[in-house]
């Protein structure tokens, strides 16, 4: 809770919550400050994705004063756009929207709470309280919360979005600046608003198939990273098939790679490759430490990305990110098998075994996992056509 609340001192700070609604479609709301820029300091985005087309309803509004409030000692607080509403954060995490526009409202309330993993509250770890020229937190993987929504002039808004219950990832970054290229990455496939039957929120595994369900709900992954000082760095979680719930007997994968594993120093690094594309938009990563390594394979249709504006020191910048809700996300969990040749690691430098030489260790895949409407963003100079005018995401 102390890392979703505002940090005062920060050169900017954004909230993020993407909803995923009955219908199967997405709202992405922001809520931004950068509280010394001059020109469009302040930001709540709001953003509506049908499942069953390409078009969106997108309304980016600059309030003239965005107010971060403190509602008491227990670490509740508030954040204030005066004349458009409000997100408000109890001590229990349980979160209250408000927003109203004369094109469109939305309200909510979160009745529950999905933290990042059973060990940490934060893809961070430790890193969170360096002080790092950027901080990411999620706050909650997929909070089951209720909704009211009204869009009265955009004619795809499907019937059962107009109120029920959604699933909402929550998260923020606080920092002096964006880095200056960047990847997002969220899926989970948990049961949500689809309910149990839907083929394309269907996991794989090596062993077999799994069809998401109220016993075996949370697949997650979370991946956000980039160039900033000099290096490029990841934080990435994956949580796999049972958490919260953790047994010897249905085991999970909450990896949660961070630096230095999950670093590049001037391009180069014996435990990260990284690939992004927008051309292609698509992004595979393989991060590995001693004992577990994770591939991870994202692409998502052009014609489904949608613009955002970003934050830097002078104020928000128009068409800096492209984000997408449809992607397809593979991924691939090893675990390291020591051969009789301890010492000889090639096949963990490679990622592959020694052809003709026994003995030596190798990584074994232990869950393959298919993701699919997922979420991908390219930020800064991961995205082409970063603040052009003309050339907006497709």
């Amino acid at each position: 809770m102390e890392h979703f609340a505002p940090h005062p001192g920060s050169g900017f700070e954004g909230f993020y919550s993407k909803f995923d609604l009955p219908s199967g479609a997405r709202i992405a709301l922001i809520i931004c400050t950068v509280p010394g820029a001059k020109q469009k300091p302040h930001k709540v985005s709001f953003t509506y994705v049908p499942r069953t087309t390409n078009e969106y309803f997108q309304r980016q509004l600059w309030p003239g004063d965005m107010e971060m409030v403190k509602t008491s000692d227990d670490g509740s607080f508030e954040l204030r756009a005066p004349g458009i509403g409000y997100m408000a954060v109890d001590r229990n995490s349980i979160t209250s929207y408000s927003i109203k526009h004369e094109e469109f409202t939305f309200t909510g309330k979160t009745t529950t709470h999905l933290p990042w993993s059973t060990s940490t509250s934060t893809p961070e770890g430790p890193l969170v309280y360096l002080p790092l020229p950027l901080h990411w937190h999620v706050q909650s993987l997929g909070s089951q919360c209720d909704f009211e929504l009204s869009i009265p002039s955009f004619p795809h808004v499907a019937p059962e979005d107009a109120s029920g219950t959604a699933t909402v990832h929550q998260e923020k970054n606080w920092a002096n600046s964006f880095p200056s290229a960047h990847i997002w990455i969220q899926a989970r496939d948990g049961p949500g608003p689809y309910g149990t039957s839907d083929p394309a929120r269907t996991s794989t595994s090596t062993e077999s198939t799994v069809s998401t369900s109220k016993s075996n709900p949370y697949r997650s992954i979370c991946i956000a990273g980039g160039q900033i000082i000099g290096t490029e760095a990841y934080l990435l979680g994956y949580r796999s098939t049972s958490h919260p719930s953790c047994t010897p007997a249905n085991p999970i994968y909450e990896l949660d790679f961070r630096p230095p594993f999950a670093m590049r120093l001037l391009g180069a690094s014996p435990s990260l490759t990284v690939k992004p594309s927008f051309k292609d938009r698509s992004f595979a990563l393989s991060a590995r430490n001693w004992f577990s390594r994770i591939d991870v394979e994202a692409k998502s249709d052009p014609a489904t990305f949608f613009p955002l504006s970003s934050p830097f020191a002078d104020g928000h910048r128009d068409n800096f990110l492209a984000q997408s809700f449809r992607a397809e996300i593979k991924v691939r969990v090893y675990e390291w098998v020591w051969g009789s040749r301890w010492w000889d690691l090639r096949g963990w430098w490679t990622g592959e075994g020694v052809e003709g030489v026994e003995g030596v260790g190798r990584w074994e895949c232990k869950e393959e996992t298919v993701f699919r409407d997922g979420s991908l963003e390219f930020g800064g100079g991961y995205y082409d056509w970063a603040g052009s005018k003309t050339k907006r995401a497709r």
